[in-house]
């Protein structure tokens, strides 16, 4: 996978993807929304990727929007003449959050803006000593964006969510793991392998491809359902097709001749066409 603003390894299911503007503290800009859009649609695609790494090249993580253009760097911009209206659909959270594969952000250096709201609708955060966050929208006179006013009160709290958006002061590690933000806290040297450790974990050939990809939307989605009655509609209907499946019964076998299991299902092809995952793949948001 050849990109401009990525660079991509692929090690025991583990997909590692690293921000690559070092030079620019990993600013994000058109070319990298473009590319992270692609790579988080087609790596659904990709049996071989069990879980996916995000970190950053050099000391960021990802300083925010590139504004070395001005107040433009905030417009999507049609072939670089004129700016366009945003697309809902053409957003990476979106694309984050429709993703089959478990997500863990190495957060190395600064997250800023969208440096972090990138990071909200991951599964798992870790963090360097080293780092520093900033939700600094009122800094610059602009509205959260990537869909950070969903996520980040539902993580944390809402009162610690307004206070972070509301002072826009950076903040270090030991308040993001204080505050629930983060999983973890770690040294910037052991930072990447621990968060490759993880998920090698979830990447291991015990686990269902197909039911971590259904569990993982099933607890995205059901934290905006109204009532449990939601959460238990969907997975009565998961559990019934899942259970007349393969990766089922090579389960129960496996578990009675004392071996690890074999799951023959794919994500790429073998998911339920009912749920969130389905309505994703025919267009839509969730």
């Amino acid at each position: 996978m050849a990109y401009k603003t990525l660079l991509t390894d692929l090690q025991d299911g583990v997909m590692t993807v690293t921000l690559n503007r070092p030079d620019k503290l990993n600013a994000f800009n058109t070319v990298m929304s473009r590319e992270l859009i692609d790579f988080f649609h087609g790596v659904n695609e990709m049996d071989e990727v069990r879980a996916i790494v995000v970190t950053g090249a050099g000391r960021a993580f990802c300083a925010g929007a590139d504004i070395s253009g001005g107040s433009g760097a905030f417009q999507v911009w049609n072939d670089g003449a004129a700016p366009v209206k945003r697309d809902p659909k053409e957003s990476i959270t979106l694309a984050i959050f429709n993703c089959l594969k478990p997500i863990v952000a190495a957060i190395n250096g600064a997250a800023v803006g969208v440096g972090i709201t990138m990071c909200l609708p991951m599964d798992i955060r870790m963090m360097s000593t080293a780092g520093r966050i900033g939700f600094v929208f009122n800094k610059r006179g602009m509205a959260m964006e990537a869909g950070s006013s969903w996520f980040l009160p539902r993580l944390v709290g809402m009162q610690r969510a307004q206070e972070w958006v509301m002072t826009a002061e950076l903040f270090g590690a030991e308040e993001a793991l204080k505050g629930g933000l983060v999983r973890s806290v770690h040294p910037p040297e052991e930072l990447l392998p621990a968060a490759q450790a993880l998920a090698k974990k979830f990447a291991a050939n015990t686990s269902s491809a197909v039911a971590a990809a259904v569990n993982r939307r099933l607890m995205w989605n059901m934290m905006g359902a109204q009532d449990p009655l939601d959460a238990v509609t969907l997975d009565v209907a998961c559990v019934g097709y899942l259970a007349a499946g393969a990766d089922a019964q090579e389960g129960i076998k496996s578990f009675f001749e004392k071996r690890a299991p074999a799951f023959p299902l794919k994500p790429s092809k073998d998911m339920p066409p009912f749920g969130p995952w389905a309505q994703a793949a025919a267009g839509g948001t969730r």
